[in-house]
C-alpha cells in the first residue's frame, strides 16, 4: 500500500516565485503551499533552491499537470522517472494529478482534456494511477475536471466514474469546488447536487479559484476556468455546505495568471481560514 501523505487543515495557496519575500516575511493566514510538478523537475538552480528553502517552513503540497493519466498511450517513462526524483527528496504532503489527458501519438497537447466516462476509460484511469502509485510510493489524489462538453460514448456520471477508479486503485480525490461550479453551470445541472452526493470520504485536499464568465454560440451561460481572479460568491457557498460535510480539510487558493500582489492572495487565504474556522 503506498504512503499516504497528509496535508494540514487549514489554507494554502499556490506558490509564485514574485511572493517570495512576503511569503517568508510573513505567511498570515497561509499554512502550506503548492507546486506544479513540472516547474521543478531540474536538476537545480534557484527555483529548485528557493522550493527547498520553502519546503524547511511548509508543508508542500505536488500538482501534476503533465502526466495525461487519461490518454490512451502508455505513461511517459522519463516524466514519471523525473517525478519519481522530485517526490524523493521534497518529500510533499500531497501528490496530486487531473482527470484529463493531455498526449495524443508521440504529440503533447499544453491543455488538460476531458474524457468519456465509460468502463473502458475506468480502466485506463485505474491502470496508469496504479502505475504512479507503485513507482512514486505514495498516494495519488485525482482531481475532477472542469468540464466543457458532454461525450455521448458516456455511461456513467462522473461520480460513478470516480468511485470506479477509486476502488480499483485506492487512490484519494481533490475536490476542485470551482470546477464543480463551472461545470454544474455549463452542463446545466445543480452544483449542490454534485456536493451532497460526492464521497467525501476519499478526499485529500480541496481547491477553490477564480473563473471568467462567457456566453457560448447560443446565448447560454459559459464559464472558463481560467485561475485568474478571486473567488466567486456561489464557489464560497459551495465549500460552506460541503465542509458542513466533511468537517475541516485543506483548502487551496489557486491563482495562476494576472498574479497579483501578495496581500490579495493571503486574504482569499484568510477568506478560507475563516470558512474553517466557522466549523468549531
Amino acid at each position: 500500500m503506498p504512503l499516504i501523505p497528509h496535508l494540514p487543515h487549514s489554507a494554502g495557496v499556490g506558490y509564485k516565485p514574485q511572493h517570495l519575500g512576503d511569503i517568508l516575511a510573513d505567511a498570515g493566514h497561509v499554512k502550506w503551499l503548492e507546486i506544479h510538478a513540472e516547474n521543478y523537475m531540474s536538476a537545480g538552480g534557484p527555483m529548485l533552491a528557493d522550493l527547498k528553502r520553502l519546503a524547511k517552513q511548509f508543508p508542500i503540497s505536488c500538482h501534476g499537470v503533465g502526466l495525461s493519466i487519461g490518454g490512451e498511450r502508455p505513461l511517459d517513462k522519463d516524466h514519471l522517472t523525473r517525478l519519481k526524483h522530485l517526490i524523493s527528496w521534497l518529500k510533499p504532503a500531497s501528490f496530486s494529478e487531473h482527470l484529463a489527458w493531455s498526449s495524443h501519438e508521440t504529440g503533447y497537447l499544453n491543455d488538460l482534456l476531458p474524457l468519456p466516462y465509460t468502463m473502458d476509460t475506468v480502466q485506463r484511469v485505474a491502470d496508469h494511477i496504479n502505475e504512479v502509485q507503485d513507482v512514486l510510493g505514495v498516494q495519488m489524489l485525482l482531481e475532477n475536471p472542469s468540464v466543457y462538453v458532454a461525450f455521448a460514448a458516456s455511461t456513467m456520471d462522473e461520480i460513478t466514474f470516480l468511485n470506479e477508479v477509486v476502488s480499483r486503485t485506492g487512490c484519494g480525490l481533490l475536490l476542485d469546488v470551482n470546477n464543480v461550479f463551472i461545470s454544474g453551470t455549463n452542463q446545466d445541472y445543480a452544483p449542490e447536487d454534485y456536493i451532497d452526493t460526492f464521497p467525501v470520504e476519499h478526499i485529500g485536499e480541496l481547491h477553490l479559484g477564480g473563473h471568467i464568465e462567457d456566453k457560448d454560440d447560443h446565448g447560454a451561460p459559459l464559464l472558463i476556468d481560467s485561475h485568474n481572479n478571486k473567488v466567486v460568491d456561489p464557489v464560497w457557498a459551495l465549500l460552506e455546505r460541503l465542509l458542513a460535510r466533511t468537517g475541516p480539510k485543506p483548502i487551496l487558493i489557486e491563482w495562476d495568471s494576472d498574479i497579483p500582489d501578495w496581500p490579495v492572495l493571503e486574504s482569499e487565504a484568510a477568506r478560507a481560514t475563516a470558512a474553517l474556522e466557522a466549523l468549531t
